[in-house]
């Protein structure tokens, strides 16, 4: 579960932005600052978890850009997400200066809301993940999590985007469900045999978690499910 820590003056935006949160599974708000001295008092509690900050530059007689700093001395790893009607271009740069992860100029719809989080999320996994990098790793976290155009498009012989398309789509239309391969060859009327063949594709990308199930007779089942901080990518394939 990721914990949010809402940074914000008003009232009714502070209550939207939990309840986008509350929206969006494996988050969480973990607390609401109205004020800087409040929010630092957050950031000073060593019991309380604070994995992302949602950051108003606006508040009363404070600069939310002041938090920035002292959020860095405190040794604390959480990331800023900055959510401001501030769009003047020297704000933007001292954010980025001080490492946000992401600006959203307020007002702003809950799907940017949403991928601003769910983009963060995702590089945080892949950072976690794996303790070196080879470059065409760090070239998608540092330049975006999905792969160009025309790299989506090099399946392996034998697979057609088409049939991809499908298969993601029910995928997609069932994100929390896990399935064997005869069950998903059943539901979109294609053979086993090549459903299995996206099945190791779709595994080998990351898209999917396997695990291996051993019925009565002792033959190994395998059952996929949806990776979820890997949906977006899923989302690009069933297009």
């Amino acid at each position: 579960m990721m914990n949010v820590l809402v940074v914000d003056d008003d009232a009714m935006v502070a209550e939207l932005n939990r309840c986008y949160i509350g929206q969006l599974p494996g988050f969480t708000c973990c607390g609401s600052a109205s004020t800087l001295q409040q929010a630092q008092e957050f950031i000073q509690n060593r019991a309380l978890a604070i994995d992302l900050i949602l950051l108003d530059i606006y508040l009363q007689q404070d600069n939310g850009l002041d938090l920035l700093p002292l959020l860095r001395q405190s040794g604390r790893e959480s990331d800023v997400i900055v959510i401001s009607s501030a769009a003047d271009a020297a704000t933007i740069k001292t954010s980025l200066h001080y490492g946000v992860v992401d600006y959203l100029i307020k007002p702003f719809q809950f799907a940017r809301f949403e991928e601003a989080l769910r983009g963060w999320q995702q590089k945080k996994n892949a950072m976690d993940k794996l303790p070196y990098y080879e470059q065409s790793e760090l070239d998608k976290l540092l330049h975006g999590s999905l792969p160009a155009q025309s790299e989506t498009q090099r399946l392996p012989k034998g697979l057609t985007p088409q049939t991809l398309r499908t298969l993601c789509q029910w995928i997609e239309a069932h994100p929390a469900e896990e399935f064997s391969t005869d069950e998903l060859a059943a539901a979109v009327n294609i053979s086993r045999v090549s459903c299995r063949k996206y099945l190791i594709w779709l595994a080998d990308s990351h898209i999917l978690f396997t695990s291996i199930h051993y019925g009565a007779t002792g033959r190994p089942v395998y059952r996929y499910r949806l990776q979820p901080e890997y949906r977006d990518l899923l989302r690009h394939y069933c297009q």
